[in-house]
């Protein structure tokens, strides 16, 4: 074994990568990774581009945990051994900045995981540190996969880092090529939109500010108002988004407000609203007349809601705290239900998601879900507009929730997206779906339910 050199021992540990560790060490025990980086961040006087390095390391390194860890195994004396957390996730981060970075030298990478290894676990697990990152540049074809033929499920699995059940998944609904590509793409950077408040600005002035900045950018493919921001993007905290003339919001989550297609004189409901995205599109396209009931039970989410609605300029929206079972007002001309869900069309953008939900969350979602619906059903006037919409891509929690509800409700009729909306969006039972592996788009489901008048 490689013992650490003088320098080694010496050199202090980088901050940064010490901050990313401290990160995936919670994320693993089942914190969220955003609520992970910003306690890491509290405090601590990070440059921009100190906090995009630790951006990439974290979320990195989380959504590919089990490619790291299969290929790590293949240079440990004790491949089958469970690593104590923090030596697992030194490694893991290392295993990262060698395999899926391209700015990072390898020695480098080697050298910055054994100086963060020596301070954080001793000097014995540092020189296991280092045999492990060297042997692995020194033999990288010790690594190897199952054979697709053999174990597409395993190897996609272990490949793409994913877990097994969500590639049975996959490969039964898409088949392999689809399987490949969606898995793939969703270890690809997020993408950021911006959707253009209306009220305040036109897309045209927006794209003016961006060309003038020199971030490059697309209009959306299917609603115009929404623009795709490439990778060198304004930051979050940038005029456009402090001042309310865009807000950040995919394009799939717009096409269930489309489907809604709230009018200025009626009253809409947004059940489960917070934080408020769906919500502020509707009074948006409402042009801030009729009247909406914003529903959440959390107090501190709907604050959010309450906090961006100001900043955008909406004054027609009345904020509700209180669980949709207890919530009895209405009849609305429109209501629009986007319950919890498993949040699979979001994992690239949700590098724990995948690690955090399990086939029984499926299960349970779905019932919740199901009793959400038929509560939102209750709250529709004659003759008046339900859309059921998820974040997620799968039938559980969307055609199957929509099906049961209309086999138990004959005074819902469902209405088909065709004709309305571009076809690859629109399933051919009539449903908007769209899927991580379409450009720029998260996944998505919308239903359109009229209630009989």
């Amino acid at each position: 074994m490689n013992q650490l050199t003088g320098n080694q021992r010496r050199k202090k540990y980088d901050v940064v990568r010490a901050a990313a560790l401290e990160a995936l060490v919670v994320i693993e025990q089942g914190e969220q990774t955003d609520s992970a980086i910003s306690s890491v961040m509290e405090g601590k006087n990070f440059r921009p581009i100190d906090k995009r390095f630790l951006l990439q390391l974290v979320n990195g390194t989380t959504k590919m945990r089990r490619r790291l860890d299969h290929e790590m195994r293949f240079y440990l004396s004790r491949p089958k051994a469970e690593l104590p957390p923090k030596l697992a996730n030194i490694l893991r981060l290392g295993f990262y900045q060698l395999r899926f970075t391209d700015r990072i030298p390898a020695a480098a990478a080697v050298s910055e995981s054994v100086n963060l290894a020596h301070y954080m676990t001793g000097r014995s697990r540092a020189n296991l540190v280092n045999a492990v990152m060297r042997a692995s540049l020194r033999e990288p074809q010790k690594v190897t996969f199952a054979r697709k033929a053999e174990d597409p499920v395993k190897y996609l699995g272990d490949y793409y880092s994913y877990p097994d059940y969500f590639v049975q998944y996959a490969l039964k609904e898409f088949g392999y090529e689809q399987t490949e590509q969606l898995l793939r793409l969703g270890n690809q950077p997020p993408h950021v939109t911006y959707r253009v408040n209306s009220l305040k600005v036109k897309p045209d002035e927006v794209a003016n500010v961006l060309q003038v900045n020199e971030v490059e950018f697309s209009f959306g493919r299917y609603l115009p108002e929404f623009i795709h921001i490439e990778e060198s993007g304004l930051p979050l905290d940038s005029e456009l988004i402090k001042t309310g003339k865009v807000f950040v919001q995919d394009e799939s989550a717009g096409m269930a407000v489309r489907l809604l297609d709230p009018k200025g004189d009626q009253a809409v409901a947004d059940l489960a609203a917070a934080p408020g995205g769906k919500t502020t599109y509707i009074a948006i396209r409402m042009e801030n007349q009729g009247r909406i009931t914003a529903v959440d039970k959390s107090r501190p989410r709907l604050k959010v809601l309450t906090d961006n609605a100001r900043r955008l300029g909406i004054k027609n929206v009345t904020a509700v705290v209180s669980d949709l079972f207890n919530f009895n007002a209405g009849p609305y001309d429109r209501v629009l239900l986007d319950p919890p869900c498993t949040g699979w069309g979001t994992v690239g953008k949700h590098s724990d998601l995948r690690w955090a939900k399990s086939e029984d969350d499926i299960r349970k979602l779905s019932k919740i879900q199901a009793a959400m619906l038929a509560k939102a059903a209750k709250l529709v006037r004659p003759g008046g507009v339900l859309v059921y919409s998820t974040c997620s891509i799968i039938r559980a929690e969307n055609d199957s929730v929509v099906e049961e509800f209309l086999a138990h409700n004959e005074d819902f009729v469902f209405e088909s997206a065709k004709g309305s909306f571009p076809e690859d969006v629109v399933s051919k039972e009539g449903y908007i779906k769209t899927y991580p592996s379409f450009e720029k788009l998260d996944g998505a489901f919308a239903a359109r339910l009229r209630r009989k008048g």
